[in-house]
């Protein structure tokens, strides 16, 4: 039985994962290929750095040409993270013949189209199932059990981090602070959450997921992107009370001919799949034209889960290297398809308000929602210690375009501060 030969750059989390299940799988990995795969280098940062592995006779180098110099070396897995210097370090693996399988999301959705094309060039498998929600095989699933089918929306909880703040919100009443404060401690959030929080580290896979689903490449210019920073605690128990819970949540949808792609707190109704989605884990729901909702759902981080994806990618590559089938593109959707107008983009909203609490300021709100052709569903009215009102409404269906009137309006009046503006699921 033939031996492809591995190198991994990076060591970190992931790449033991990696490491760890290439050697503890060989046997079924070995069964569904026909043959064995070998980590032959390890290329760190510093090799000096203590590490919880056995590396046992393979080579740890802080030379990257230890890889590109060995013609043995057949597949090379990046699991260092980061746009630069990953961009350049995959780019220079693909123009030396070598596959490459990455799990870096931030790369692939900046960069994704550029390194295909240099792989491509090269008759070379660029693979990064690991990309997106960790261990659940999204990417693979749309490519081969959608194919046939139109997908209409792909949305859901691609965050980790953010799901686990939300939840302790919800369950445990905790404010923002405090729950970020534990995912900290518990390795759910960086000593720097702020690519999580602020959506930023979902906006990048929403990016892919629409890359995949509608075949067109959305930029973050594209897309409207708020993180769970600014929610509150008594939004997240007026939700609870209207019968919603609060989620991050990615959505990218075809709208009559165009894709809109956003990220964003949406409350979704207590009876739905994505409600019951909490702690760390995550969903990706995929509704199709034929088959209609799919749910798929597992954890969205962690060593081991985001190893089993990579692994999965390194097996696929060998089939192809097997097959003499190596060179074509992960991905091969491509649509020409045109941003969806604000005013087709439609939701009831969640709006909190604070106002002084004098006659004449509810009408003001009424008033311009009336301008604006927009009516409300429901209102709740608290009074503030200080002589302010909070008000909360969920709106009937509102466009985008009309959000953005009602936003300006109320800036307008200089008494009416818009707290909150965020997406309601509807209750089906």
């Amino acid at each position: 039985m033939n031996t492809i030969k591995i190198s991994l750059i990076g060591l970190g989390t992931v790449g033991t994962g990696v490491l760890q299940m290439v050697m503890n799988n060989q046997d079924k990995v070995s069964n569904i290929t026909g043959q064995n795969l070998s980590v032959k280098t390890i290329v760190v940062h510093d090799v000096n750095k203590p590490r919880d592995v056995d590396t046992g006779d393979i080579t740890v180098t802080e030379d990257l040409n230890a890889i590109i110099d060995d013609p043995e070396i057949k597949i090379v897995v990046e699991v260092m993270g980061g746009v630069h210097p990953a961009k350049e370090i995959i780019a220079k693996v693909l123009n030396a013949k070598k596959h490459v399988v990455t799990a870096n999301k931030d790369l692939i959705a900046s960069a994704g189209e550029e390194l295909a094309a240099i792989a491509r060039e090269n008759h070379c498998d660029l693979m990064y199932e690991a990309s997106v929600a960790g261990g659940i095989p999204i990417l693979r699933t749309i490519v081969n059990s959608f194919s046939a089918d139109n997908i209409i929306e792909v949305k859901g909880i691609v965050n980790g981090t953010t799901n686990y703040i939300l939840t302790q919100m919800q369950q445990h009443h905790w404010k923002y602070a405090d729950a970020l404060k534990k995912a900290q401690e518990l390795g759910f959030a960086e000593s720097d959450p702020t690519n999580d929080v602020a959506g930023i580290d979902a906006a990048y896979k929403m990016i892919i997921l629409s890359q995949f689903s509608f075949g067109t490449h959305i930029t973050m210019d594209d897309m409207a992107v708020e993180g769970i920073q600014n929610i509150q605690l008594s939004d997240v128990k007026q939700a609870a009370a209207f019968g919603y819970t609060i989620k991050l949540l990615g959505i990218a949808r075809r709208i009559n001919g165009g894709v809109f792609a956003e990220v964003g707190p949406v409350l979704v109704p207590l009876d739905h799949p994505l409600a019951t989605i909490n702690n760390e884990n995550n969903a990706v729901m995929v509704t199709g034209q034929a088959v209609g909702d799919t749910l798929f759902y597992g954890p969205g981080a962690g060593g081991l889960p985001t190893a089993n994806s990579v692994l999965s990618d390194i097996v696929s590559v060998t089939k192809n290297i097997v097959l003499k089938t190596t060179g074509n593109s992960f991905n091969n959707f491509q649509d020409q398809v045109s941003s969806a107008a604000a005013s087709e983009v439609v939701y009831p909203y969640y709006l909190a308000l604070k106002m002084p609490d004098v006659p004449g300021e509810m009408l003001k709100v009424t008033k311009i929602m009336t301008d604006i052709k927009a009516s409300f569903s429901q209102i709740i009215q608290t009074k503030n210690p200080d002589q302010t009102a909070r008000v909360v409404i969920i709106t009937h269906d509102m466009s985008k375009e009309q959000l953005a009137q009602l936003t300006e309006r109320l800036r307008q009046t200089q008494t009416i501060e818009l707290l909150a503006a965020y997406k309601v699921m509807d209750k089906g």
